[in-house]
This record gives structure tokens, C-alpha cells and sequence, in this order.
């Protein structure tokens, strides 16, 4: 036995799927997958955590417990009907659609016959172009068929009353999303191209991973999802040793591990088919519907399509926990699924902002009437009351993590700090000559002002660097490092895209010796992803003179304005910070915009002005980030009122020819250093009042970098654009 605990895996591995049963742990992940699997119109989940927590396992295990749909299917040719639809004439999503046309009615009638398949599953791959995912006309068809247009059905097609599935969905290009959103707002998709039009339905059960250290997902995108389930990793040293036992047993002996797990997944597949069942005559009272309106409004939710997904999770919960009526326990467990993604107002509030989830709950719960809140919740499933108890514990440890989040905020704004800021802002007022607070060890923490509309910012030349999901700069490097990702109609033969210039030809018909027929207007160049990745490098100068008429709580408020525009461009960010003696990198360059806003939030404010070493500091950075990549865009962008006072630590003047002693000197030379480096600058003037001394005017200057004052950056609805700086 030994032995064979040591073979290796065998091929059949790759073909068995590991069975959605034998999932340890992530009951909140498993569940909401059910009750999507038991209503499709709740609009799928999304599933968020890090890497290894079973997040693609979960999602390919629950197509293999949905049922079986019936599809139309041509007797005559052998062949299913591409679209997944029903045989049947009178099917609403397909031949009764408005848009359809006689072709399409008549194509649907010769699928005279019914088969059943297992539900779609359509795995949508990052990098899919259009054509792929949309559909395009089918070439050598087409050929054939005289010139007649013939349609290739895409990957929405294929996904038509099944799932979707995107992996790493927050990396998804963002013309797939574009594509994604249209269909799943229309539940059809439209083709226009090539002189064709296609209209075919495209009902879909959308069900995403992502990892948030990658990145966070478009807003538009995220609504879309109708849950939203955050996993984790088990902490129990025993079930992280079960779970590793049980994948290596699947992993050496698939087909036994998928024997051994066959009546549990039977049973399951039991369960949903009969709440499946048991849906359509389940009751939702106004009372309860009462319920959900008033927590979706106290919790400032702007999209109804929260109330629409609680309605019907609640509906699907109950039906899975085998009662005809939903009570208010369903309504209460399902919320934190419905409104986790959905509770968030701006890019960075956290979804669990304001009063306690479960607090809040619990008050609205208790002012309904008396007997809503007694209706029998019936008789409930071994397996299913241990959901329910699942879904408790969920809610209070959310409850437990906002009471952490409410008393650190409230420490954040006690009346005694609001008392010390004016104090200090007293003096630091008296101090603004430059030398700030001369208390270095006395630092206070502001809090942001409120986010405004800024300009838009852009350079002004094509970037060197690679192509990626950053949308703020163009990159010039050259068309065959890119990727191909459309087609657009051109004059000129020139990089020309052959599979759209042959399919927009095909209606030409062959020439007498069989070739294509291909005319000028047929010519179709390849479109490319040609943006870079932009990594914006803040510098902030959260010394004593910015406590001053608490100028902190303005350069706080604009860099989460830049951090917004960040985030919504896809840029990377890295922050460094100065106050007191040194300088600090309080965040490397990463993709988590969200990580960079909390850190700024934290910062605290106090001390003398390092800017000679946030300067040398910054230079070091970028001097390593171009050797790890010589070709990545960077955009540096400086907030200080240049009031140097601190000079260079000793062991920074040792390695570097600089003036020793004197700030303001060592400042001009490290600035004069970093201008050399050819960084697209930016220097926002902190610099507040009637009276300005002008060193960040100078500074800017010095860092051959645009200047603007602080308060010229929130005019709105304008761009600016950051000179690149000449060698």
C-alpha cells in the first residue's frame, strides 16, 4: 500500500473533475453556488480570496450538480443546436424575442427534436478576442454557401442557459467586459459585422474568481454578480491536513476518489433538483419584501438590483431548507452575500462602513410585525439546518470584524484629538516659515477631506513599456509585442487581419479558378491593445506644516482623488512618505490601489520636513525599478510646499557628493539629481495662505517637473497632460 501511495498521478486526473461533496470547509461558498445552481436568475457569484482556496474547484464542481437541460436537435444533420436552445417553437428566450428574424425562426424549426445535455459550462480564457466570445461569420461555410453569410456562434452563444465562468475575472481585458456586460444586461447578444446581423439569446449564470492582491473589478462588472462570497484558507491545522490528504488520494486515484464521493454528490443533485421544484410555489410575504427594501436603502445601496437579488435568494434559500414561505432568518442570511460588493459608494469606502451589519439587521428585524417574525420556519433537512447554523456564525464574525473597524474610527475622531489638532494648528500657523514643529516625536493623524473631481492626467508621449491592462498611456513599442485583439475596416494592405479580410470577403463568392474574391473595401487592419501599465510613484510631505489650518486633511483628500483616478485607469502605485527626521517607503509599487488608500489614511502628521532624503529616497526607488524593468512607464508626482529644514542622514552625505549641513542645499542638489533621471514629474504646491515663499515653484524647477498649486488640480472635467522631460 505504501507503494502505491507514492505513484503518480495518472492522466485519467486531468479528465475526472474533484467532486463538489468532497469540498472541505467554505460552506458560505458552496451554498451561494446552490442556490444560484437552484435559481440562474440570481446573476452567479463572484469569488474572492487569495490563491489555493479552492475558489475554481468549487465553480467547476457545481456544474456537475445542476440538471440536465433539454436542447433542440436536428435529426437530419446529427447535429444539437449551437444556441442551447429548447426545440420547442414557442421558447421565449430564443424565437419570441422581438429581435429575432425570419432566418432565425426558420433555423430554429429544424431542430425538429429534443436532447438532454449536462448544463453548459464555458470557461471564458483572458486572452479571447472579440470574435471568439462575440461569434463572427463563419469563412469556408460561408464559401460554400455561394457568399451567403453564415454565422460562427461564439462563446456566449455556447454559454446560452448554463455558465460562464471567468477565472481571475479582475484580469480581464477591458473590451471582454464591455462585450460581457452588454450581454448580460440584454440576455442577448447582437452581431453586427461583415454586412450581417446576428441576434441569439444569451441567458448566462456569470460565476467569477479573482484574487484581490491583483487588483480590484470594474464597478460595473461587480453589480453584475449577484452574490459575492469571501474565502479563505481553513486556520485548523486538522482540516488543512484533511484537505491535503483528500487531493492527493484524487490526485493518485481519481476515478475511486469520484466513486467514493458518488451518492453524496447524487444527494445533493437531489436536493437542488427538488428545491428547484418547490421554487416556484414559494411565498414571500410584503412584509418581508418591507424588509429587504428598508435594508437595502439603510445601507445606501444605489443599485436595485440588490432587492431583486434578495428577493430571490431568499426565495432560493428557503426552497433549498425545504419550505413553501420564506421567513425573516432566510432574508438575514443571504443579505451579507447580496450587499458585500454592493455597499461601497466610492472606489476605496470599505463595504462594511457605518453601523454593524448584524446590529442593523437585527433592529430592522424587530420592528416587523409580530407575526412575521413567529412564522414557523418548518421542517428543515439534517444537512440544511447545518447550513443555516453556517450562515449565523458567518454573520457574527462580520458583526465582530465592524465593531473592531467602528472603535478605531471613533478613536480616529475623538473630541480630544479635534482638541490637540487645534492647538497644534495654533502653532504650527505661528511655525510656517518652514520649520514646522520642532517635536518631532509630536504627530497627529488627519483625517481626508472629502474626494473631489480632479483633472485627468496623461503624458505626453507614446510609452516604451509592455502591453498591459493599464488604460492612462499608449505604448509605441512595436505592434508584434501586442496583442491582436479586433478588427477595424482600413484602405491600405498593410498589417492586414486575414481572417476578418476573408470573412468580410466571403459573401464575394470564389473567382473561376477558385480563389477568393477579395475587393478594397474588404481590407481589415488588426486593432491591438496598445496601453502599458503606468506605476505612479507618490511622495507626500506629511511634516508639521502641513498641520497647519489642517493642510493635511486637503493633501490626504487630493491624493485619494489621484488613488480613485489610479484605480480607475488600472495603474500600479507605490507611496513614500517624510516627516520628522527620514524619509519612508510606506507602500512598493503594487496593483492594490485600496492598500495604498488605507495606508495614506493611517499616516500620521508632526515633526520637520526630510525632503533632501525623501528626494534621495525616491531616486533610489526608481533607479531600481528601472533596472528590474528598463521599459516601465513611470509617472512621479510630488506634494510638498518645499519648506526643507531637515538635512541629509550622515550616512547618505557619505555615499553622495553633497553639501553637509545645510537642507535647503541638499534638497536643490537631490532634486537636480532626480530631474536628470527624465520621470514625468508632477509637483503639486502644498503651499496654502496670501503669503507663499515659493520653494515649491522652485523645486518644480529643479525637478524639470509641471507645477501646480494644489487647489488648480480639482477643475473639473479637464485633462492634463505631464510633459515628458527632455535628455
Amino acid at each position: 500500500m505504501n507503494k502505491q501511495q507514492h505513484q503518480p498521478p495518472t492522466p485519467q486526473s486531468r479528465r475526472q473533475h474533484y467532486p463538489f461533496a468532497a469540498i472541505i470547509g467554505q460552506k458560505d461558498l458552496k451554498l451561494c453556488l446552490i442556490l444560484c445552481a437552484i435559481d440562474p436568475g440570481i446573476g452567479g457569484v463572484l469569488i474572492k480570496g487569495d490563491k489555493g482556496t479552492a475558489k475554481s474547484t468549487a465553480a467547476r464542481g457545481i456544474a456537475h450538480l445542476m440538471s440536465h437541460i433539454q436542447v433542440g436537435y436536428d435529426s437530419v444533420k446529427g447535429v444539437l443546436d449551437p444556441y442551447n436552445r429548447c426545440h420547442r417553437a414557442a421558447d421565449t428566450s430564443s424565437s419570441s424575442s422581438s429581435t429575432s428574424t425570419e432566418q432565425d425562426e426558420e433555423d430554429h424549426l429544424q431542430y425538429n427534436q429534443s436532447k438532454s445535455i449536462p448544463t453548459p459550462f464555458v470557461d471564458l480564457p483572458l486572452g479571447a478576442t472579440e470574435d471568439r466570445v462575440l461569434g463572427s461569420i463563419d469563412f469556408s461555410s460561408t464559401l460554400k454557401n455561394g457568399g451567403k453569410p453564415i454565422f460562427s456562434p461564439g462563446l456566449l452563444a455556447s454559454a446560452n442557459r448554463g455558465i460562464l465562468y471567468i477565472d481571475e475575472v479582475n484580469l480581464l481585458s477591458a473590451h471582454l467586459v464591455d462585450v460581457i456586460l452588454d450581454a448580460a444586461a440584454m440576455g442577448v447578444n447582437t452581431v453586427q459585422r461583415e454586412g450581417m446581423m446576428k441576434v441569439h439569446p444569451a441567458k448566462f449564470m456569470l460565476i467569477g474568481t479573482m484574487n484581490p492582491e491583483e487588483g480590484e473589478l470594474r464597478p460595473q462588472l461587480l453589480d453584475r454578480f449577484g452574490l459575492m462570497v469571501d474565502v479563505a484558507a481553513p486556520t485548523d491545522v486538522e482540516e488543512r491536513c484533511e484537505v491535503v490528504r483528500q487531493r492527493m488520494q484524487y490526485e493518485r486515484y481519481p476515478v475511486e476518489f469520484g466513486a467514493a464521493w458518488a451518492d453524496a454528490e447524487k444527494d445533493l443533485t437531489e436536493q437542488i433538483k427538488a428545491a428547484q421544484e418547490r421554487l416556484p410555489n414559494v411565498i414571500l410575504n410584503d412584509e418581508l419584501l418591507l424588509l429587504i427594501s428598508k435594508i437595502c436603502t439603510e445601507f445606501k445601496v444605489g443599485s436595485l438590483r440588490a432587492d431583486l437579488t434578495m428577493y430571490k435568494a431568499a426565495c432560493a434559500l428557503a426552497a433549498y431548507r425545504g419550505r413553501l414561505e420564506v421567513v425573516p432568518e432566510d432574508v438575514k442570511d443571504v443579505t451579507e452575500w447580496v450587499l458585500a460588493h454592493r455597499r461601497r459608494r466610492q472606489p476605496f469606502e470599505s463595504p462594511m462602513d457605518g453601523p454593524s451589519m448584524d446590529d442593523l439587521l437585527d433592529e430592522l428585524m424587530n420592528s416587523l410585525p409580530e407575526n412575521s417574525n413567529n412564522q414557523s420556519e418548518g421542517d428543515h433537512d439534517e444537512p440544511n439546518q447545518q447550513n443555516g447554523e453556517d450562515n449565523k456564525s458567518m454573520t457574527e464574525g462580520s458583526s465582530n470584524n465592524n465593531g473592531k473597524d467602528d472603535a478605531t474610527t471613533e478613536d480616529e475622531t475623538s473630541p480630544d484629538d479635534n482638541g490637540q489638532s487645534s492647538q497644534q494648528n495654533e502653532q504650527n500657523t505661528n511655525n510656517d516659515d518652514g520649520n514646522g514643529s520642532n517635536n518631532d516625536d509630536q504627530m497627529q493623524t488627519f483625517t481626508a477631506s472629502k474626494p473631489s473631481q480632479i483633472k485627468q492626467l496623461r503624458l505626453n508621449q507614446k510609452q516604451s513599456g509592455q502591453t498591459g491592462s493599464g488604460r492612462r498611456n499608449s505604448t509605441s513599442n512595436s505592434q508584434q509585442k501586442t496583442r491582436y485583439i479586433r478588427s477595424a475596416p482600413t484602405d491600405k494592405a498593410v498589417d492586414l487581419a486575414l481572417d476578418a479580410t476573408l470573412r468580410a470577403a466571403a459573401s464575394n463568392g470564389l473567382s473561376d479558378d477558385g480563389q477568393p474574391i477579395i475587393h478594397p473595401e474588404n481590407y481589415r487592419k488588426k486593432v491591438y491593445n496598445s496601453t502599458t501599465d503606468t506605476l505612479i510613484l507618490f511622495v507626500v510631505d506629511a511634516s508639521g506644516s502641513m498641520s497647519a489650518r489642517k493642510r493635511m486633511e486637503t493633501v490626504k483628500g487630493a491624493v485619494i482623488s489621484l488613488l480613485m483616478d489610479a484605480y480607475q485607469q488600472r495603474d500600479k502605485v507605490g507611496v513614500i512618505a517624510f516627516r520628522g527626521t527620514k524619509a519612508e517607503v510606506l507602500l512598493e509599487p503594487t496593483r492594490s490601489v485600496e492598500l495604498a488608500e488605507k495606508q495614506l489614511q493611517r499616516l500620521p502628521t508632526g515633526g520637520r520636513t526630510p525632503l533632501a532624503h525623501a528626494l534621495s529616497l525616491t531616486s533610489d526607488m526608481i533607479h531600481r525599478l528601472q533596472r528590474h524593468d528598463p521599459d516601465q512607464a513611470l509617472l512621479l508626482i510630488v506634494l510638498s510646499d518645499g519648506k526643507a529644514n531637515v538635512p541629509l542622514p550622515k550616512i547618505a552625505t557619505d555615499s553622495t557628493d553633497v553639501d553637509v549641513g545645510d537642507a535647503w542645499k541638499q534638497t536643490e542638489q537631490m532634486a537636480a539629481q532626480l530631474g536628470q533621471l527624465d520621470v514625468p514629474t508632477l509637483l503639486l504646491d502644498t503651499d496654502s495662505g496670501h503669503v507663499r515663499v515659493g520653494r515649491g515653484k522652485e523645486l518644480s524647477h529643479l525637478l524639470r517637473a509641471d507645477y501646480l498649486l494644489l487647489e488648480d488640480m480639482t477643475a473639473d472635467g479637464l485633462v492634463h497632460t505631464i510633459r515628458q522631460a527632455a535628455g
